[in-house]
């Protein structure tokens, strides 16, 4: 019952959302066309509900040369692939709000397990042992709460399990109010030493 609920409130507020945050939209491409060569949006494909494929947007962070598919914290020297106005989109968080257009279509949701990269085969793996793979995914979840970048895939996909179990209105705006205070802090975020949000991003845009 609460799937159907959840699904209106991210349409709801998907839509409130990009209406309220236009004129920010509108300043951080103005911001990303003048910093870099390069489109406004970084697209990148995710294992969405039932292990199904979708594509993922955030605003382009990245130099376009940037080694693809390729988790962030990997890259060699990861801050020089990383635009100026990249940084501050990062450290905000702004780079996800994007994702706010996947949620309205369906194939995300505001909290949920975050969407593995669709080569992350191990973390797929993992988080079909507690049927985590059957939700949409988050734009925030509990594992990123609970530790983000930090996490080894195990645990990582255990905590995913645990929301799976306590899903609910009370436990999603637990999680929405947790991870502002996440974001605000930069905890459990490691990506050389540049400060990113995972909201998890573990990944290399191009």
């Amino acid at each position: 019952m609460y799937i159907k609920i959840k699904r209106i409130i991210d349409i709801t507020l998907s839509a409130i959302g990009l209406i309220v945050l236009s004129p920010i939209f509108a300043l951080l491409i103005i911001a990303i066309k003048l910093d870099s060569k390069g489109p406004i949006l970084f697209k990148q494909k995710r294992v969405g509900i039932n292990k199904s494929h979708f594509y993922i947007l955030k605003f382009r962070t990245m130099r376009i040369d940037t080694p693809k598919d390729t988790p962030t914290h990997l890259l060699e020297n990861p801050q020089q692939w990383i635009t100026k106005v990249g940084k501050f989109l990062r450290k905000s968080s702004f780079d996800e709000l994007p994702q706010i257009i996947n949620i309205l279509k369906g194939e995300m949701s505001f909290i949920g397990p975050r969407p593995a990269l669709w080569n992350q085969y191990d973390l797929i793996d993992e988080r079909e042992k507690y049927n985590a793979n059957s939700v949409l995914p988050g734009l925030t979840g509990w594992a990123q709460i609970n530790g983000r970048d930090e996490l080894p895939i195990p645990i990582k996909a255990k905590l995913d399990g645990e929301y799976i179990e306590k899903m609910s209105l009370f436990f999603d705006i637990k999680c929405f109010i947790l991870t502002i205070t996440s974001v605000l802090s930069s905890k459990g975020i490691k990506e050389g030493t540049l400060v990113s949000s995972e909201s998890s991003n573990v990944e290399a845009q191009r």
